[in-house]
């Protein structure tokens, strides 16, 4: 059985494509089959996640590339930018994993589908669309950013992660 265990960043070629959904793409110990049916093992390093195009080594020497495969989700657009920042915003405070997409003109959210949420974003005035999309969820202020491969930049974490965080309190003294 291939084992794959390393992340690379480009290769001359690729051996075998293998499709999952976000949720296995975040887990870091996973038996699957490549797209051809070959049995493969995975082992990343704890805390990585996998996106659509990313690279991995097998322990033989081949090189397979990450597909996201087409989920169930909800595509969430608003009539104006606030309105889908409101939109963002009581998401967040659920918790609920979320991707942004769209362009400078046109942004939107995707997230997966649930009955629950989906009521809520129309009240708030959304246009919630149900969608075979690949899920690609920001990965959080700490998590390294979200990236499309193909981009020019690299997207950084929103903030440096702290060895110790001193929490300032109003009551503080400058």
């Amino acid at each position: 059985m291939l084992t794959l265990h390393t992340k690379i960043e480009k290769a001359d070629k690729i051996d075998g494509e293998l499709v999952l959904p976000y949720d296995l793409r975040e887990k870091s110990r996973l038996r699957a089959q490549l797209v051809s049916g070959e049995d493969v093992a995975l082992f990343t390093v704890r805390g990585t996640v996998l996106r659509n195009g990313d690279l991995l080594k097998g322990d033989d020497g081949r090189i397979v590339k990450i597909t996201a495969a087409q989920e169930a989700t909800y595509r969430v657009e608003c009539d104006t930018p606030r309105n889908l920042l409101r939109c963002a915003f009581h998401l967040g405070n659920r918790h609920t994993q979320a991707q942004v997409d769209g362009d400078a003109q046109h942004g939107f959210l995707r997230i997966r589908k649930d009955a629950v949420l989906k009521e809520m974003l129309e009240g708030l005035g959304a246009k919630v669309t149900e969608e075979l999309a690949a899920f690609e969820p920001e990965s959080g202020a700490y998590g390294g950013g979200h990236h499309h491969h193909g981009d020019d930049h690299h997207h950084h974490p929103l903030a440096p992660i702290p060895l110790r965080q001193k929490i300032h309190r109003p009551s503080d003294k400058s």
